[in-house]
């Protein structure tokens, strides 16, 4: 099985000096093909940092991050945006809708930054509402929507352009248990029918169980 995503001895120190913190103490690991990977621990061990670095947002202080077979970590910061638009799609907390705009619209929105041809707009949006059980609510607001609808909408904009590579941050957090289930479910349908690999951070015991690996993170690193 092919690396979609691999980490060699990263290590990553927020800080100097007598005030410098070391987030990641030299973490090795592999994301392949096709695979949904969680990431856990407790507050502060260290897995945003590793998701940012995976999905080219920070740069390692030592070590090297691969993405396809590229060093993303000594890439331009232009370049590393193309790759992370073309090729990654992201899941925050927050979900980080955009409030003025309707599901439909956000979705869209994210195709623009990717670049993907308008013709294939309405269709690409369509598709990713309709997979994520949205359709019927396309043209609500984020404030129209309950937590599990605006997360949904989330997962469809960060899917709508087809990415290699999904990062999810903790996208179950702010859900009730039942919802969580339903989003749980619908990251392994995504990994078995949409041709895309994805790691996530999570607490969640119920994202745990739908993954194909686990990896627990303590004091910035992969605990055997």
């Amino acid at each position: 099985m092919s690396f979609i995503a691999e980490t060699k001895n990263v290590e990553r120190t927020f800080g100097r000096g007598a005030a410098a913190v070391r987030a990641l103490a030299g973490v090795k690991m592999r994301v392949e093909a096709g695979q949904l990977l969680v990431l856990k621990g407790r507050s502060g061990s260290g897995k945003t940092t590793l998701l940012n670095l995976l999905g080219g947002l920070d740069r390692p202080t030592v070590g090297s991050v691969y993405f396809q077979g590229r060093e993303i970590g000594q890439l331009s910061d232009h370049e590393r945006t193309r790759i992370r638009r073309k090729n990654m799609g992201f899941i925050f907390q927050s979900f980080g809708l955009l409030p003025l705009m309707s599901a439909a619209e956000n979705v869209e929105f994210g195709l623009r930054l990717s670049g993907v041809p308008a013709a294939e707009w309405r269709e690409r949006v369509r598709e990713a509402l309709d997979f994520v059980g949205l359709s019927k609510r396309a043209h609500h607001r984020p404030f129209e929507m309950s937590g599990g609808e605006q997360q949904r909408c989330a997962i469809a904009r960060a899917v709508a352009n087809r990415p290699t590579l999904l990062l999810a941050d903790e996208p179950t957090a702010e859900l009730d248990s039942k919802t969580g289930l339903q989003i749980s479910r619908l990251f392994r349908q995504l990994v078995d029918e949409g041709a895309m690999s994805i790691v996530m951070t999570t607490h969640d015991p119920g994202v745990m169980e739908v993954a194909d690996d686990v990896y627990e993170l303590e004091d910035g690193l992969i605990k055997e």
